[in-house]
């Protein structure tokens, strides 16, 4: 039975799988290393999600789809921002609001849409290792965004460990007092973070009715803006750690649909609920390994507020 399941296939089936869930544990981990907790990633991805496909549908351009589908995101993060960080309302009750109405917003706009498919993204092969057998299949035949999203990884560790923005962004996570004393604009670090993590959140949305399922369906997210947050939480805010937290999902969800459809003797709701328990289980014990909080943003989700 196992034997059935193309390892090359299951490994691109994986990558696309994990794409818009790495995206908004990208985005998320940005926000939280600069001290702000969004509950509000479901919310952002789903709204980015039909944003972006109803305006490629439009359009017949994904590439707007996608454009638009950031600046939703962007867009619905900043109202949380100016809420939380303007405002200084509960960063918890305000981030679950905003995936509430993110929810409610693409139920209603996605109305008119429910059934119809989007353009289509065309692969880019990369040239002579798209070749390759085996290999080519697995890793070299993606569409942009499977390699966008690789490319942010190494782009957001670069930016955190090894740029003045991302040390300033850190030392606003860690103490904004301090920050601030030091000159540092605190409050627009936190926005420029929060709009950020929004726009990689609408992205992973737009990937989601673009180009996985591809076409716009009520709850298209099904939670993922959830599973990003717990993988940002338990990768220690680590970049690299959140590529294996995302991958590890993503090929768990793959793996257990290849299951399914090959009849395995497991009940179909154990299959099901694997993805998520084998990812928790995995990143715990990954997790563990720090000192308890060691990792976790000193000021994460307190609130800042200047004095004059």
């Amino acid at each position: 039975m196992i034997g059935s399941i193309d390892p090359a296939l299951l490994i691109a089936s994986l990558m696309v799988a994990s794409t818009p869930i790495l995206l908004a544990a990208l985005g998320e981990l940005v926000v939280e290393k600069a001290g702000v907790l969004n509950l509000g990633v479901e919310g952002m991805m789903i709204g980015g999600a039909v944003v972006g496909f109803i305006a490629a549908a439009t359009s017949g351009s994904v590439w707007l789809g996608f454009l638009a589908a950031i600046l939703g995101g962007a867009g619905l993060a900043l109202i949380f921002g100016v809420l939380t960080q303007v405002f200084l309302s509960n960063q918890v009750a305000t981030g679950l609001a905003l995936t509430l109405f993110g929810l409610g917003l693409a139920s209603l706009l996605g109305q008119s849409w429910v059934g119809i498919k989007g353009p289509g993204v065309d692969r880019l092969d990369v040239p002579i290792l798209s070749d390759l057998p085996g290999v080519g299949v697995a890793l070299f035949r993606h569409d942009p965004i499977v390699y966008l999203s690789l490319a942010l990884v190494v782009g957001v560790w670069l930016f955190l460990n090894r740029s003045r923005a991302g040390l300033v962004l850190r030392a606003v996570g860690e103490s904004a007092e301090a920050a601030h004393a030091l000159g540092y604009p605190v409050r627009a670090v936190r926005l420029a973070a929060i709009a950020f993590g929004g726009a990689c959140a609408g992205l992973g949305g737009a990937y989601l009715s673009l180009v996985r399922v591809p076409q716009w369906t009520d709850g298209l997210t099904a939670g993922a803006g959830w599973i990003a947050l717990a993988i940002v939480v338990f990768a220690s805010w680590r970049p690299e750690r959140a590529l294996v937290g995302a991958y590890l999902f993503g090929g768990i969800s793959v793996l257990q649909l290849n299951l399914q459809a090959a009849g395995a003797d497991i009940p179909v709701e154990l299959l099901s609920a694997s993805p998520y328990l084998v990812t928790i289980l995995v990143l715990v014990l990954i997790s563990r390994r720090r000192e308890r909080g060691g990792d976790a943003p000193a000021d994460l989700a307190k609130p800042f507020h200047a004095s004059a």
